[in-house]
């Protein structure tokens, strides 16, 4: 099938769709797990689907209910590195992060058997949709905007290891800085 003329060739294949959005789902729910299990750890919280499902969970009155908050707002960050992984793409990341949450909304709806009606349960995922949505976009727009090298391969290695190494430092102790604040500010 020849290409006309595009710089990438896509395909409409709902296999792959499915197959991506099932694989970021159980990463976002894997690495909640490990939060939470760590959050017992730390502050002593009940272990339980409640702190994943339960909308009445999400609360700012105590600090459980901020530190599941910090949790969410941390897998955001979680949830755009897998969608920048498995997905790569600039233009489908506002569709996979929404569809994640949405799929969220159901499974909480389903295991709570309420539909949520908190402002706090809205807010704190509105905000992780944003910060997944913006985030993996500026992942996969990094990624879509390096300059193809041209050269030997040797310089080619040698080029990609040194911007993998130093990019990782640079950009992600930013990250991790901003919400290491956030959550001492959540638990305050």
């Amino acid at each position: 099938m020849p290409l006309s003329g595009s710089f990438r060739h896509s395909v409409w294949d709902p296999a792959l769709i499915i197959a991506q959005i099932v694989a970021i789902q159980c990463i976002m729910y894997f690495f909640t797990g490990l939060l939470i299990l760590l959050m017992h750890f730390l502050v002593g919280a009940h272990l339980s689907l409640d702190c994943v499902y339960k909308i009445e969970e999400l609360n700012l009155k105590g600090v459980i209910g901020r530190t599941i908050i910090a949790i969410f707002l941390i897998i955001a960050l979680l949830n755009a590195a897998s969608i920048w992984f498995l997905v790569g793409r600039t233009k489908l990341c506002l569709d996979f992060s929404t569809t994640i949450h949405i799929l969220h909304l159901l499974f909480c709806w389903h295991y709570s058997g309420f539909f949520p009606k908190t402002a706090t349960w809205w807010i704190t995922n509105i905000l992780c949709v944003a910060i997944t949505c913006v985030c993996a976009e500026f992942l996969c727009l990094r990624s879509e905007m390096k300059a193809i090298p041209i050269g030997s391969s040797l310089n080619l290695v040698l080029s990609w290891k040194n911007e993998v190494v130093l990019g990782f430092f640079n950009n992600n102790s930013y990250f991790a800085f901003t919400f290491l604040l956030a959550l001492q500010w959540l638990l305050s």
